[in-house]
Parts: structure tokens; sequence; C-alpha cells
């Protein structure tokens, strides 16, 4: 029964997938973006639906071999990517066939809510029960949403202000550099769990501890041009700043291109939450910082660090384009100078995602939409494959572009 209804989910939305040109005109290559990511995405279930284990399969990226699939658990940060994904290309779509999945995929990682042992609950939860939440369950999601909250409210560290990124803990690597309450530009994103937290449930110390984060962010996160580092380590009892460093760029000083593309998109959402334009200014300088760089490749899509010392050979990642052009289409609906700049800058980085540059031919890719992303070069950890998360902010991207060009 289980694989009859599965199957019969797969056809309805392989039915719903245009053919295109391969010679579209700049006009409809949204259009094509969306089938060709209707067609991806099905297969992808298909693989997962033919799964004869009693877990459910969470896609993130490819193995060594580049077409075998990696899965991944609930405690993973990733594990709420396909999951959200699924939730977009469902408002992308109108394919009602995607709803059941969608929440299956969802409900299958409800454990995380519990989390307390790292801060990627806010990427987990939201991306995953927040989108859901819009269409099912409402109530059943929130309840997820505010327990995740609770538990990410753990890691917050009051005489520093900020959410401890990650446990420093025996012969770990966090250890070994020397760290005690290292924080990495990426919370910014989990804060955004925060501010749903306090809507839904009207405790406001969800709220405070998100403004204190990103008020602390914003004082020793950032360079005078507006760029980013990686990780601030502090003391937990002081909150004095130890050290400032990398954990996945290229040096200590250098810009981490998806550090930054987090920085944009998090100090994005706080102006949304708050109304506080300190923290606009904050997105738009670091934007800028990215967008006149002298090594930002002509297609818009930023070489994995900005510093690394061989470009224009350095790879890629099309993960913190995907990013970057997600924040900008919310940022150009604010108050700001030259707004439909900010949305014209996001449509030329998708419409290189969009390319056969960057997006797979259906079949290939590991099933997954997007190519050429980056995880961890220093770890030597997925370089040059598809990303979920370069999947999710894809999508994201997509729906936001469409949803403002309705709007006119």
């Amino acid at each position: 029964m289980k694989k009859t209804v599965a199957a019969a989910c797969i056809a309805a939305i392989l039915t719903g997938c245009a053919t295109t040109e391969k010679n579209e005109t700049a006009a409809d290559w949204t259009e094509s973006a969306v089938s060709n990511a209707r067609e991806q995405m099905a297969a992808m279930i298909d693989a997962i639906e033919a799964d004869t284990t009693d877990q459910v399969l969470n896609p993130v990226t490819t193995k060594r071999n580049r077409f075998s699939t990696a899965w991944c658990g609930y405690a993973d940060w990733r594990s709420g990517f396909f999951p959200g994904s699924m939730w977009y290309l469902y408002e992308l779509t109108g394919d009602t066939a995607l709803v059941p999945l969608a929440e299956k995929y969802t409900e299958a990682i409800s454990e995380a809510q519990n989390l307390t042992w790292h801060h990627d609950i806010g990427f987990i939860i939201n991306c995953s029960f927040g989108n859901g939440r819009r269409f099912v369950k409402k109530d059943e999601y929130d309840k997820v949403l505010v327990q995740a909250a609770k538990s990410l409210a753990t890691r917050f560290r009051p005489a520093a202000g900020v959410i401890q990124s990650w446990n420093v803990t025996g012969n770990s690597w966090q250890s070994q550099r020397g760290w005690k309450c290292p924080v990495i530009i990426d919370n910014m994103m989990n804060l955004e769990l925060l501010f749903e937290a306090t809507k839904i449930s009207g405790d406001s110390t969800f709220y405070n501890i998100a403004v204190d984060h990103a008020n602390t962010t914003m004082r020793e996160h950032f360079r005078p041009d507006g760029s980013c580092y990686h990780v601030i380590d502090y003391d937990p009892a002081t909150g004095e700043v130890c050290h400032r460093q990398t954990a996945q760029g290229f040096a200590d000083e250098s810009a981490w291109s998806r550090g930054q593309a987090w920085a944009i998109y998090g100090y994005t959402m706080c102006y949304r939450e708050t109304g506080d334009s300190k923290y606009l200014e904050q997105a738009i300088k670091t934007f800028d910082f990215m967008k006149n760089h002298p090594d930002m490749p002509a297609d818009l899509v930023p070489y994995w660090d900005m510093s690394a010392d061989d470009i224009p050979n350095e790879p890629r990642d099309v993960s913190s384009a995907a990013v970057i052009a997600s924040a900008l289409y919310e940022l150009s609906t604010f108050p700001v100078d030259n707004a439909p700049a900010y949305k014209d800058y996001a449509d030329k980085i998708m419409a290189s995602l969009a390319s056969p540059e960057y997006t797979a031919e259906p079949g290939t890719n590991g099933r997954f939409i997007l190519k050429h992303s980056v995880g961890s070069i220093p770890h030597n950890s997925e370089i040059d494959v598809p990303l979920n998360y370069a999947d999710y902010y894809y999508l994201e991207a997509l729906k936001r572009k469409r949803d403002l060009e309705q709007q006119v």
C-alpha cells in the first residue's frame, strides 16, 4: 500500500513537469527552473520511497563517486532543508501530491526539537516545520517550533550575550583550537526560529535572546569594510573576545563567502522581525562588500572564499549565491535607496544558477538541482558537489521572485 500511494504521488508530480526548450529566453527561464526542480525532486522522492527500511531517507549531497546520494539523520544540521524544499516546491507548483510527502519528511525529523547540543536547531526545525505550518497542522507544528526554541535558548550565554555554536569537549577539533565559547556567523540564521517562537507563544524571552545575539554579533564579528569573521570565541563567564578565527574559510582574516551570505540574509531577516534599521544597514554593508569585490565573477556566483590564493581557479560556491539571492529579494521590499537594484542583482544571480553551468540535467547530479557548491575545503569535505541547502535557498529565492512579480 505504501509503495502504491507513493507511486501515485510520484506519477502525479512527474505529470506536471513541463517540457522546455533548451534555448529558452531570459523571460521564461524561471518556468524552466521550476520544471527542472520538479523533475529532479520527483526522482529523489522515488529513491526515498523505494527504500525498504523503516527510516525516512533524507538527502544531503553526493558521495565521492559524485552520483550516489549521501543521507543524514535528524540531528544533522542539514536535515531540515529537503523537507523545506518540498514545501517550497509545493508553493511553486501548487501540486497537492507533494503535501503528504512534505508532511512525512518534515515529521520524520521531529525529534530534533529536543536537541540542545548544537545551535543548528533553527535550520532544522524552522526550514521544515516553519514552512509546513503555513499549510498543515498549524497548532501541532507550532508546538514543535516553540519546543525547538526552548532547546536553542539553553545555549544562550548571558555574560557574552550570544548563543554558543559548538560544544567544546574532550579532544575535539574545537578544543584543540583553544576555544571556550565559539560562535559562528551561521548562527544568525537560527535566530528566525526564536522570533517565530515569540510570535507563537507570546514569550518575549526568545525575542530578547535573538536581539542580544544579533547585537553582539554585529559588534564583534564585522570588519570596517563590512566583511565578517567566521568564528568569534568568547569567554562565557566575562564575555571577553578571546579569538577571531575561521573554521571553513581560507584564513582567519579572509572573506569566506557563505559566511558573508549568512550575514546578509540574517540581518535582513532581523530587520524584518524588529524594524531596527541598524540591521538593514549591516546587511547592505556586507552585500556591498561582496558586490564590489574586485574578484566577484561576472556571473555573480562567488568563489568559496573571496580571499583564496588561487582565484580564478578556486571552486565556486553556488550555495552562497543562492542564499544571497534569496536575501536580496526580501531586502528589495524594504525602505532602502534604489530598492529595485537589489532585485535586479538577485535576478542576475538566479539567471546564472538556472543556466546549464549550474543547473543539473534531470537524472544527473545525484538527483539534486544545483551543481558546484562547497562545504568545507579546510576539512576536505564536500568540494564542488551538490548540497541540499543550495537547493533549498534556490527554491526559496524562486518563490520570493515570483511573489514579488505577482504583486506588480
